[in-house]
């Protein structure tokens, strides 16, 4: 390419032997794009729901964002090291012809299991929801909590 440069020779249109598959790939990835949009319209919304996991010497802390939903309609549970947070988003539909300008809620049934570091006392677990915020306090297990050692 520099020599071409140096000494004007032209430039025949010559392409990498690959800038064929290249332009094949691409349309192949657009054309894989739009039917997951058109097939699989919540996909690209993301997780729901969005969540903090705390701990303490005694206890994992699980923080789940829920607003909308009431106990009722969700199903938390604990076992070995894992929690399992499902439930159903309900939106109430809109009355007569309407035509949305946006739509970012989207409602529908939802499940996330949450791997925690060491093994939990599932017989323990307490949670509340309160302000669309759901708090799970789920205390360690005695093997995984940890022990001072003194040094003699």
């Amino acid at each position: 390419m520099i020599y071409r440069r140096m000494f004007g020779i032209p430039n025949w249109n010559v392409r990498s032997p690959f800038s064929e598959l290249e332009r094949m790939r691409r349309q192949m990835g657009d054309l894989l794009e739009r039917v997951y949009e058109n097939a699989l319209p919540g996909l690209h919304a993301g997780v729901f729901p969005t969540i903090n996991l705390t701990e303490d010497p005694e206890m994992y802390y699980l923080r789940a964002e829920l607003p909308g939903i009431s106990a009722g309609d969700l199903d938390v549970q604990a076992t070995g090291n894992k929690m399992s947070l499902s439930g159903e988003r309900k939106i109430p539909s809109e009355k007569g012809d309407v035509q949305y300008h946006r739509r970012e809620r989207e409602a529908g049934k939802f499940s996330r299991v949450i791997n925690l570091p060491g093994d939990i006392d599932p017989e323990g677990v307490k949670a509340s929801l309160a302000d669309g915020i759901l708090e799970v306090r789920v205390p360690k297990a005695e093997k995984a909590k940890p022990r001072q050692i003194t040094i003699a």
